[in-house]
């Protein structure tokens, strides 16, 4: 398998990751083993195929999982049982309870008629897509987590925020979603003992966050891509400032003076890095 090339972290990672995505994605999707991956279950799900036959076929279950950013869910064989079963019952309210927006597209894309799953060609082709560039994020991540963050961000905030969906049950979903959960609590700054606050406090607290922070209210704007773009940013930011930055930061030098000769040892230079957003 290609790894995806970083050559830098924080700001100026992303942005190269974000010039490259393109050619990077092509190329780590003609690698054997995502080529491989993808014409099994294209070839696998080019027929019907029972509930039963795809529980039980491990490679199929691992890479259609895969392409809904659920990898190394497919252990989880009863709880799968469970979904897809549901999601064939239109009276079932299993999955929306389990508010899980992830679980509920593979759910009712894989919908199991009388026991049976049959796709057209032109779905097989988008699971397909969706695969490689969810392996592709999970490529990523072993290079730099931050930039697979970055990624997943991207894309989920749009499945999580984007449904028309109140500002309660956006912000449960994204406390639900813990990748997209960590970005917002960096970017924001957010107290590191969060979680162990009640979940309707924890709610309130993001809210009032992103409203001071960008301005958002309502919390669907944050599928707006210039909104997306700024949490990301301020990500990365905030890691930088936490973390100490490298040589290649920008305003590496103005923030080393500010700092003594030793990072950010002030206020200051923490401000003068998120003047720079």
């Amino acid at each position: 398998m290609v790894q995806p090339a970083i050559p830098m972290s924080g700001l100026a990672g992303w942005s190269f990751l974000q010039t490259t995505y393109s050619r990077q994605l092509e190329t780590f999707s003609d690698s054997a083993s995502v080529k491989n991956d993808r014409a099994y279950m294209s070839e696998k799900l080019s027929s019907p195929i029972s509930l039963d036959d795809f529980m039980s076929d491990r490679r199929l279950l691992r890479v259609t999982m895969t392409a809904f950013d659920l990898a190394g869910e497919e252990w989880k064989g009863g709880f799968i049982r469970k979904a897809l079963e549901e999601a064939a019952n239109p009276d079932s309210t299993f999955l929306k309870r389990l508010n899980n927006p992830a679980y509920t597209k593979f759910a009712e894309t894989f919908a199991f008629k009388d026991g049976t799953l049959s796709l057209d060609v032109e779905k097989i082709d988008q699971l397909g897509e969706d695969f490689e560039t969810a392996a592709f994020r999970i490529a990523v991540g072993d290079v730099d987590e931050n930039m697979r963050l970055s990624l997943n961000y991207q894309q989920k905030i749009v499945d999580i925020a984007g449904t028309g969906a109140s500002n309660d049950a956006i912000a449960y979903r994204i406390l639900g979603n813990v990748p997209v959960k960590t970005v917002l609590e960096k970017a924001l700054n957010l107290p590191s003992d969060l979680s162990k606050q009640p979940i309707e406090k924890q709610a309130e607290m993001l809210r009032d966050k992103l409203s001071s922070a960008f301005g958002i209210s309502d919390l669907g704007d944050l599928v707006m891509p210039d909104n997306v773009d700024a949490v990301i940013r301020r990500f990365h930011v905030m890691e930088t400032v936490n973390n100490g930055p490298s040589a290649l930061t920008p305003g590496y030098t103005a923030l080393t003076l500010l700092g003594g000769g030793q990072g950010f040892g002030s206020i200051a230079s923490q401000n003068l890095f998120l003047s720079l957003l």
